[in-house]
C-alpha cells in the first residue's frame, strides 16, 4: 500500500514522517513527578516495541522532573502539556524531545507565541492536538457541535499561527471517540496539509471495545496511507496499547517483526481444548521480548485446515482427538498427547525468541 509523503519532524531518535516506518507511542500513566516509577513504565513500553512516550505535566513539581527523566529514558519524550504555556517553556528547558499542546485550551496568541519562540530556539518539534472534547467555543457554535469541519478549522488556525512565526516542525492529531468522525477529520486535513500525522481514536475505552474502535480507526486511515505515527489509547496497563499497535501494523503489512499468532475459530470437528491452549499461548507471547524478525504461531485444532495452517506457520500445533502434532517450518517434529502440546509449542517459540531477540 503506497503511503502519503509528509514533512520528516526529528523527535529525538525517531523520525516522523517523510516515509519514515510508522512510529509507535504511547504515554504514561504514572505520576510524573514520580520519576523512579515513570522511568519503570518507559523501560516497559520500550520492552514491549513503544518507540517515542508522552507524560502528563500537571505541574510546575512534574515540569521540573523531566530532566531526570528525559536523561535517563530509553525512548524519546514528549511532554503534554494543558491549560499552562508556562509548563511548556520549563518542559523545553528541562530537555524534553517535544511537545503536545492543545491550543484550544492554552489561552491567548502570544502564549502560544512565547512557546513557539523557545521551540525554535532548542530545535523542539510540537504537536498540534486538536481533540472533539476541547474544541473551541465559536467552533462548536459554527458548526453546531462538534464535526469533522470544525476538527480540521481547528488545527488549520493553530497551523497557521505557527507557520506565521516562521516555526514548521509541526505534527498534528484531530482526535476523537466517534470512529467516522475521526476518520473524516484525518482525511481532510491530509488533503490539506503536508506536516506529519500522529493517528488514534481518543478515550477509546477498555481493551475489549478500545481495541475494536482503534483497530478499525486507526486501520482505515493506514490503509489509506494517511499516518505517521500511531497510539492506541486504552484504559489500563500502556503496555496493552502497544501490542494493539504493533498488531494492527502487522495486519496491515507495515511491520514485519514480531510473533503472529493465528488460531482456528473452533467448531464440532475440534477435540482438543483449542480455547484454553490459545489463550496460553497468547498469554506467554506477551511477556516475551521484543523480535527483530517476524515469527508465525500457528494453534489449529481440528483434520480439515489445522495440519496445512500449522505446515504454514514457522512454529505450530494441530490437535487431534486427545493428541497432535509439533509442526516446525512445516515439517512434522513429533506426535504427542493432548497434554503435552501446549509444553512443547512454548519450548519451541521460547527458543527462536532466544536465538533471535532484538535484545539478544
Amino acid at each position: 500500500m503506497s503511503r502519503k509523503l509528509t514533512k520528516p519532524v526529528k523527535i529525538g531518535t525517531a523520525t516522523i514522517g517523510g516515509g519514515s516506518p510508522i512510529v509507535i507511542q504511547s504515554m504514561t500513566n504514572t505520576d510524573t513527578r514520580d520519576v523512579a516509577k515513570t522511568l519503570g513504565q518507559i523501560s516497559s513500553l520500550a520492552d514491549a516495541g513503544c518507540e517515542v512516550v508522552r507524560v502528563a505535566v500537571l505541574d510546575v513539581e512534574a515540569a521540573t522532573a523531566l530532566r531526570e527523566i528525559t536523561d535517563k529514558s530509553r525512548l524519546p519524550v514528549i511532554a503534554d502539556i494543558h491549560f499552562d504555556y508556562r509548563l511548556a517553556l520549563r518542559a523545553i528547558e528541562e530537555g524534553v524531545h517535544g511537545l503536545r499542546l492543545n491550543p484550544g485550551n492554552i489561552g491567548a496568541k502570544w502564549k502560544i507565541q512565547e512557546v513557539v519562540k523557545a521551540a525554535s530556539e532548542r530545535d523542539v518539534p510540537i504537536r498540534i492536538g486538536v481533540n472533539a472534547g476541547s474544541l473551541e467555543k465559536d467552533l462548536l457554535e459554527k458548526y453546531n457541535g462538534v464535526s469533522a469541519l470544525g476538527l480540521v478549522e481547528s488545527a488549520e488556525r493553530h497551523i497557521r499561527l505557527l507557520e506565521e512565526e516562521g516555526y514548521d516542525k509541526i505534527k498534528v492529531s484531530l482526535k476523537a471517540s466517534r470512529v467516522p468522525l475521526m476518520i473524516e477529520a484525518y482525511r481532510q486535513i491530509s488533503s490539506r496539509f503536508n506536516y506529519p500525522l500522529h493517528v488514534g481514536v481518543t478515550e477509546a475505552g477498555t481493551i475489549r471495545t478500545g481495541l475494536v474502535k482503534s483497530a478499525v480507526g486507526i486501520g482505515t486511515l493506514l490503509a489509506e496511507g494517511i499516518g505517521d505515527t500511531i497510539r492506541v489509547s486504552l484504559t489500563g496497563d500502556p503496555v496493552q496499547e502497544i501490542q494493539v499497535a504493533l498488531e494492527i501494523l502487522r495486519v496491515l503489512g507495515l511491520r514485519e517483526s514480531g510473533i503472529e499468532l493465528i488460531s482456528c475459530p473452533t467448531c464440532g470437528r475440534t477435540q482438543v481444548d483449542l480455547v484454553s491452549l490459545a489463550e496460553q499461548v497468547e498469554a506467554k507471547i506477551a511477556t516475551l521480548p521484543k523480535l527483530d524478525k517476524p515469527l508465525k504461531v500457528a494453534v489449529m485444532g481440528c483434520v480439515v485446515n489445522g495440519p496445512g495452517e500449522a505446515r504454514e506457520a514457522d512454529i505450530g500445533i494441530a490437535g487431534g482427538k486427545g493428541m497432535g502434532l509439533l509442526f516446525r517450518k512445516g515439517e512434522i517434529v513429533s506426535r504427542l498427547p493432548e497434554e503435552d502440546l501446549l509444553p512443547a509449542l512454548l519450548q519451541e517459540i521460547e527458543r527462536y525468541v532466544l536465538e533471535n531477540s532484538a535484545r539478544g
